[in-house]
């Protein structure tokens, strides 16, 4: 039988997979549906705006309610939530009935990234591991939602590909609330928070400046690249075209080598600086988007592939700066500022993506992504470079449980 603290962690990681696969239904599902709506995918893409935006504003209040009420609820809510709205999304028959739906999603998919997180690293032995673990599952959520929503958009139709993952996601909400009792919330390890505790404060300043950088630049390219690559493969690969399960199964494969990152990256949390692997993630950022900018069919693929593997696993180091440099006390509040950053700028992709597909087509985009790539890289050197990161932690009592 599984400890308790297991237990939390591993529906902790299957939420990570279900926010992520929610959030990227509909940027697969929507070259289905332009018989339903006789609409371009120019306009329909931009319909995902407001639940971006949800998916960023939302993390706020989110964070403020796991720290003062109840981690543990927060995510019950998520579950039960997300899975009521993604099931009205796919009863949706008018354009404002489907901004409605994908705003939903979007605001208890919110939930997950403040509280989830934050509830990761209070349970989790090896800080590093356990996020690097959590991320391939959010990446797996997001290669799985390009090829779920394929299949299940060329074979049943795009609605079920909304209905099926909400249900599910419904489901494991119930089971939640069955199995993890309340007492099991906790604010926090000792070892973590004695850390966080013990940098200076100059150190720790510049450590979130260097992440609000990371954060809003890196968010712009995570969002857009991931947005765009169904649209960017089946226009750039015309063997491709027509098959949405073709396109989805593509997308899955370079989203599970992607997904890898994060587990490679996580081990390096927990045995170097987060410097040396936040650079190496970090400098060959912009000449990759710029690659992508200018490349075709196969040539294309193995690029993006690249970078994929490298935006995913920035990821880790961005939620590892927190883990390490935030106490415990606050932590969702300051993982809830850091996807606020994160996902509220990265809804001005939606805008930026439909903006220039209609006007130019994806190779000016990737040229502009390539200046956010380039920001990213400047503030992985400037990050602090503390060896101290990995000393041990003086002796502190644990926080007690919420």
């Amino acid at each position: 039988m599984t400890s308790p603290r297991s237990r939390v962690i591993g529906f902790i990681n299957i939420g990570h997979f279900l926010d992520h696969l929610a959030m990227l239904i509909f940027p697969t599902a929507v070259l289905g549906m332009a018989g339903d709506f006789a609409r371009p995918y120019s306009e329909l893409i931009a319909l995902a705006l407001g639940g971006f935006v949800m998916f960023g504003a939302g993390s706020v209040p989110a964070g403020w309610l796991g720290d003062r009420w109840s981690r543990r609820n927060m995510l019950a809510v998520f579950f039960l939530g997300l899975g009521a709205a993604t099931i009205a999304t796919g009863f949706a028959h008018s354009l404002w009935q489907l901004a409605a739906g994908l705003a939903a999603i979007g605001l208890f998919a919110a939930i997950y990234h403040p509280v989830g997180t934050a509830m990761l690293v209070g349970h989790a032995e090896r800080v590093g591991r356990a996020i690097g673990v959590n991320g391939v599952w959010g990446n797996l959520g997001v290669a799985f939602a390009a090829l779920a929503t394929g299949a299940v958009t060329q074979w049943l139709g795009w609605r079920w590909a909304f209905i099926l993952p909400g249900a599910a996601s419904s489901m494991v909400g119930g089971l939640y609330l069955a199995l993890v009792p309340a007492e099991t919330n906790t604010t926090g390890t000792a070892r973590s928070a004695a850390r966080a505790a013990g940098f200076p404060r100059a150190v720790i300043v510049r450590a979130f400046a260097v992440l609000v950088v990371a954060t809003l630049a890196g968010g712009i390219v995570f969002n857009a690249a991931t947005v765009v690559l169904p649209k960017m493969l089946d226009e750039r690969l015309p063997q491709l075209a027509g098959s949405t399960f073709a396109v989805g199964l593509l997308v899955s494969a370079v989203y599970v080598v992607g997904a890898t990152a994060q587990l490679v990256m996580g081990r390096l949390v927990d045995r170097y600086p987060l410097k040396t692997g936040f650079l190496a993630l970090a400098l060959p950022q912009a000449p990759l988007l710029l690659i992508v900018a200018h490349s075709g069919e196969w040539g294309l693929v193995a690029s993006l592939t690249v970078l994929v593997f490298v935006v995913f696993g920035q990821i880790t180091f961005n939620d590892a700066m927190v883990a390490r440099y935030a106490h415990a006390e606050w932590r969702a509040r300051v993982y809830a500022v850091r996807y606020l950053l994160s996902f509220g700028v990265a809804a001005t992709a939606i805008p930026l993506v439909a903006l220039m597909h209609a006007h130019g087509g994806f190779t000016a985009l990737f040229q502009a992504l390539a200046v956010a790539g380039a920001l990213v890289a400047l503030g992985a050197l400037c990050f602090p470079y503390r060896p101290d990161e990995l000393a041990p932690a003086p002796a502190a009592t644990a926080a007690p449980a919420e």
